[in-house]
């Protein structure tokens, strides 16, 4: 008979743009906790669709086998907070996981989603008031991007961050003791006591410390051409570099070609008429918001005195 197989017990589930990257950096070091080098394999979320995402059960749990013997078993997938399924899924498959949810003002992390498709090349529409404005003909399909092989949901930026319904599905099914919440917002100001405060919900050795260190920046790509190739080729031009690049220089050219052809720099800021627009959206998500973690989000993300 063989082992018995290696199943996730924790899920971070977003959401984007809200530091899960570095939280899964971090994590990864722990010497108890183990990730898959695959992050966002989205298995669950059966209610949003990509391509990229991992939907087969065998290939999924396969991606966990070499984290035997840990205490912790995670995964990262930053849609698993927006879609309607996923909490009830993962319930399904994991009644007794634990649920880590990071949070950012949600102005700032749909105008920092909005950059980072464009540097991925799956947003075309570069000015950000623009692409709010699209959003009703997204809804029927038109203006999409011509290469977008990330969920089409990610385009409604007046949807995606509301908070407040996203959360509560996940405290329905799991329960407080069961979900962590962080603010983006403390995570950035005190790393160190947030990072220790996820350990001690975690169960494992609050001691331990990683190098802390930014994890996925602003970027842009210097050449859309380039980046398209890279991440989006067409099968024949793959299989013809497989022709002419060795197996064992595949990777290593990959990552630098892809390296040379980023550049880190700021985004340009939110206008003062954007910022009304969202806050607009969003005000009464995040005051609910506020309620069900105890948190003054008015003065912390509206502006207004408690």
């Amino acid at each position: 008979m063989g082992a018995e197989t290696v199943r996730p017990n924790f899920f971070i589930v977003g959401a984007p743009k809200c530091g899960t990257t570095s939280m899964y950096a971090y994590l990864g070091g722990h010497p108890e906790i183990f990730f898959p080098e695959v992050k966002e394999p989205h298995h669950f979320a059966s209610d949003i669709h990509s391509p990229l995402y991992i939907r087969d059960r065998e290939r999924y749990l396969a991606l966990f086998s070499a984290g035997r013997g840990k205490k912790v078993i995670g995964e990262a997938s930053v849609w698993y907070l927006y879609s309607k399924t996923a909490a009830e899924e993962i319930r399904h498959f994991s009644p007794e996981a634990k649920i880590l949810v990071m949070l950012r003002n949600p102005v700032e992390m749909v105008h920092s989603y909005h950059s980072q498709r464009l540097a991925w090349g799956n947003e075309e529409i570069r000015d950000f008031g623009e692409a709010l404005d699209a959003e009703p003909a997204r809804r029927r399909g038109m203006r999409l991007p011509k290469r977008n092989p990330y969920p089409v949901e990610g385009l409604y930026y007046s949807e995606i961050a509301r908070y407040a319904e996203q959360l509560q599905r996940y405290l329905d099914r799991f329960g407080r003791e069961q979900v962590h919440v962080v603010l983006f917002d403390d995570f950035k100001r005190d790393t160190e006591r947030v990072y220790e405060g996820v350990l001690r919900f975690l169960e494992v050795d609050s001691g331990y410390r990683p190098r802390f260190s930014v994890e996925n920046p602003n970027r842009s790509r210097r050449s859309m051409l380039l980046h398209n190739l890279l991440y989006h080729a067409p099968s024949g031009v793959v299989a013809g570099a497989k022709l002419v690049v060795p197996p064992p220089l595949r990777k290593p050219l990959w990552r630098f070609l892809a390296r040379a052809n980023t550049a880190y720099r700021s985004r340009p800021p939110i206008t003062a008429e954007q910022r009304r627009r969202l806050i607009g959206y969003y005000r009464e998500e995040i005051l609910r918001l506020a309620e069900m973690i105890d948190r003054d989000l008015a003065s912390l993300w509206l502006g207004e005195e408690g």
